[in-house]
């Protein structure tokens, strides 16, 4: 009887246990979702999906899902200017589901406003939740290391202390909506050519310092949901399966909690990319991925080449990132943002991101609009971003003949049915493609008709253009400099203007650097207007009118001339048609670092931008002049001119140089004033702690300060300094002690200016120094 009754009860059980539902994230722990999957759908877990509804019109890839677990899909979109994706629906052509182009990257960094930079954010993050995404895959961090890479316009800047100050605002602001970030491309993505390839090999010292620095400040100042690591090798490695960036460093040394991805297509070993601290591999199925790395890391888990417990350790990632998203919170997206709203955020970001590189007697501001004539293709097809994932798709963006028109400017028929005719005919050549207009050549304009716009015109107006992306780096003919087109134009209406006593500015509506050096003191003024989204044009035409004070400053160095890049004998890399090794020979010294340290000329230095009003610094006090862990530096900037402005005000150090070489001067604090009206003054504070006198000794593998005299440069570029003061470090601080990973694979030439009696001989470098590529020299 008694075995009767087990029995029975044993059944009920088993029926009882069958009829139980599988665990869901909703109803149970992640741990406990986990240990209900099946061997088959944790590798799925960690394989980005391509199949969702959604995805295919906003998303660039999406997580996995499965009902039986109650997992639910979330959507991934591009990128780093607005909200990327499908303006029309299937069935639904009739209405168009428009994003806000923002300004780019390099534009906002201009603006040197965290405060108007997560306002920007803010708007995007919004955008990427009412049109019903969980991540926005921005912001991208990479240094600008030289001027040619074609995704320039999606970094911030050549100094990393500007570009995470920028990364971390724009993460705020988009994560303050409740959406996620992802942080890319982790790391040295720092060109396009190769780039699923190509091994950038860096010294630990320039990794730390200049390529890690700005993904550091972001990750630990606003935390990222996510973060994506690059194609690239760096040091012989893929970042997707380096264990040391995506583990030692990113998690251990930074602390980071999030979600790592791939970006799409990344790496050659799925099982690698689990093992390094990969979570998850993007670019997904029902292609690419799928059908490679699913019966890899199957049969790797199979044969325990990989550990059930590290696949584990990447889901719980995973399932902890979709526990944050709007899809998991049923979020109900309206598909209607505020895009007016919008327009007028990328409105201020574009008028603060413009920088005045040249104003001779006072051209500009223009104070009563007059007749003007507008030169150059671009002046008609106005370039609002990049291409690739960068690109946006908005409904309109404002041309500079609109954005001028509406201040009150008249503009001259003959120049416009000129040009007019062009672009009717590029885009009929081309089948009206987007960008039809803008990779032509600029189309030579009769002389005859320039000299009759002369007399008939007050001003004449040449922009000109330059439009990159993704996947191509640029050249350096044609692109760096100008055409033999474009200087014909300028030349021709600069003379014909001139001649009659009357003033020529130049537009520049481009990504990056090109070079001025040879032209620039051909027109009256320049204004550096980026691409800075749909608000361009209209913004161009505010600061030509003068209802807006131009404010921004470069963030990034214009050489005279390509050669005198630091990266320039490098770039791309060995072989230069299809390299595989990219030696980063100058090391920490690119940009302005090496511009002030070597006394290289520059066109424009880093830092730099003009005014309609003159700021005065003054009473510069720091709170020690020795240093007891903290010092407190404050200046007074006052307006001493006729109308109201803002000021970019920037803190260098100089820092001691007995056992490292040292750049001259290296930014460690920016900050820019409100709006001063004429005679009004501020205070800034800025704050030194250790960690910003301090340079990576990469033979002890620490942030090391020497002692010795600093000297503290405040400045409104990186050459115009107004104010100095210095304080004394009475003995090295061994700031933070890290771990040694990521030493070179190859051997490498690192550019420095210490004598080689540091390492206990008596001959002096000739200009490099030669890095051991596996055991670094010991200080």
């Amino acid at each position: 009887m008694k075995r009767i009754a087990l029995a029975a009860f044993l059944f009920v059980t088993l029926v009882l246990s069958a009829a139980e539902p599988a665990p869901t994230l909703r109803r149970n722990t992640v741990d406990e979702v986990i240990a209900a999957m099946t061997p088959e759908e944790k590798v799925l877990m960690v394989i980005g999906n391509k199949n969702n509804d959604r995805r295919r019109y906003i998303g660039e890839g999406s997580t996995w899902y499965c009902a039986r677990l109650g997992l639910m899909p979330t959507v991934m979109c591009d990128g780093p200017a607005g909200v990327r994706m499908k303006p029309f629906r299937d069935g639904d052509s009739t209405k168009a589901y428009y994003s806000t182009a923002f300004p780019t990257a390099t534009a906002l960094a201009a603006t040197w406003n965290t405060e108007l930079v997560e306002t920007v954010g803010d708007a995007m993050g919004n955008e990427t939740l009412e049109y019903g995404a969980d991540v926005l895959l921005a912001p991208a961090m990479n240094i600008q290391r030289d001027p040619l890479c074609g995704r320039n316009f999606e970094y911030y800047s050549e100094d990393p202390l500007l570009s995470g100050k920028m990364g971390a605002a724009m993460v705020r602001g988009i994560q303050s909506q409740g959406v996620g970030t992802s942080v890319k491309h982790f790391a040295a993505n720092n060109q396009e050519s190769n780039r699923k390839g190509v091994n950038a090999v860096i010294s630990q010292r320039a990794l730390r310092e200049i390529y890690l620095r700005g993904f550091e400040i972001a990750i630990r100042e606003a935390a990222p949901w996510t973060v994506m690591s690059s194609y690239n090798r760096l040091n012989g490695v893929y970042a997707s399966q380096n264990r040391d960036l995506l583990t030692t460093v990113l998690r251990d040394e930074w602390g980071f909690d999030g979600m790592v991805m791939t970006d799409w297509f990344a790496g050659d070993d799925g099982v690698a990319q689990m093992k390094a601290g990969n979570d998850i591999i993007m670019g997904g199925f029902p292609h690419g991925h799928y059908k490679y790395h699913q019966p890899e890391i199957l049969s790797a888990l199979s044969d325990k080449t990989l550990d059930e417990e590290v696949l584990d350790r990447n889901i719980r990632r995973i399932l902890g990132f979709v526990k944050k998203t709007p899809s998991y919170r049923e979020y109900a997206c309206s598909l209607k943002p505020d895009l007016a709203r919008h327009a007028q955020v990328a409105q201020r970001a574009a008028d603060e991101a413009m920088v005045l590189l040249k104003n001779d007697r006072n051209t500009l501001p223009v104070r009563k609009p007059n007749r003007v004539a507008l030169f150059g293709k671009t002046s008609y097809d106005f370039i609002a971003g990049g291409t690739g994932s960068g690109e946006v798709h908005y409904g309109h963006a404002v041309s500079l003949k609109e954005g001028l028109s509406n201040v009150g400017f008249r503009i001259s028929s003959a120049a416009d049915r000129f040009y007019t005719r062009f672009v009717d005919s590029v885009f009929a050549a081309g089948g009206h493609k987007k960008y039809a207009v803008t990779r032509s050549q600029e189309p030579r304009i009769d002389k005859a008709l320039v000299e009759a716009e002369a007399k008939v015109t007050d001003m004449g107006v040449v922009t000109l253009g330059r439009l990159s992306g993704e996947g191509v780096d640029r050249k350096e003919e044609g692109y760096f400099t100008l055409t033999d087109n474009e200087k014909e134009l300028l030349g021709a209406v600069c003379s014909a203007y001139h001649a009659l006593g009357k003033k020529v500015v130049v537009v520049l509506n481009i990504g990056g650097v090109i070079e001025t050096a040879s032209w620039k003191e051909l027109p009256d003024a320049i204004l550096l207007s980026w691409q800075t989204g749909q608000q361009g044009g209209a913004a161009v035409a505010e600061l030509l009118r003068g209802t807006v004070n131009p404010s921004g400053k470069l963030p990034v160095s214009y050489p005279v001339s390509y050669a005198d890049v630091p990266s320039s004998k490098s770039f791309p890399g060995i072989p230069a048609d299809l390299p595989v090794n990219s030696y980063y020979n100058e090391g920490v010294y690119i940009g302005y670092r090496y511009y002030t340290t070597y006394d290289v000329p520059v066109s424009y230095p880093f830092g730099y931008g003009l005014s309609y009003t003159r700021f005065e610094y003054s009473d510069l006090t720091l709170s020690s002049d020795s240093f007891p862990g903290r010092i407190d530096v404050s200046v007074k900037i006052s307006n001493t001119g006729k109308v109201a402005g803002k000021e970019v005000v920037q803190l260098y150090l100089t820092a001691p140089a007995v056992l490292q070489d040292k750049p001259e001067r290296e930014l460690k604090g920016f900050a820019k004033t409100r709006l001063l009206a004429p005679g009004e003054s501020q205070v800034l504070t800025f704050t030194l702690d250790p960690r910003s006198l301090c340079s990576f000794r990469s033979g002890i593998s620490s942030w090391v300060a020497e002692a010795g005299r600093y000297e503290v440069k405040i400045g409104a570029s990186s050459q115009d300094i107004r104010q100095r003061a210095s304080f004394t470090l009475g003995k090295e601080l061994v700031v933070e002690k890290l771990h040694d990973v990521l030493a070179p694979n190859v051997p490498i030439k690192d550019m420095g200016t210490t004598s080689a009696k540091v390492l206990g001989t008596d001959q002096p470098f000739d200009h490099y120094h030669e890095l051991d590529y596996k055991f670094n020299w010991h200080w």
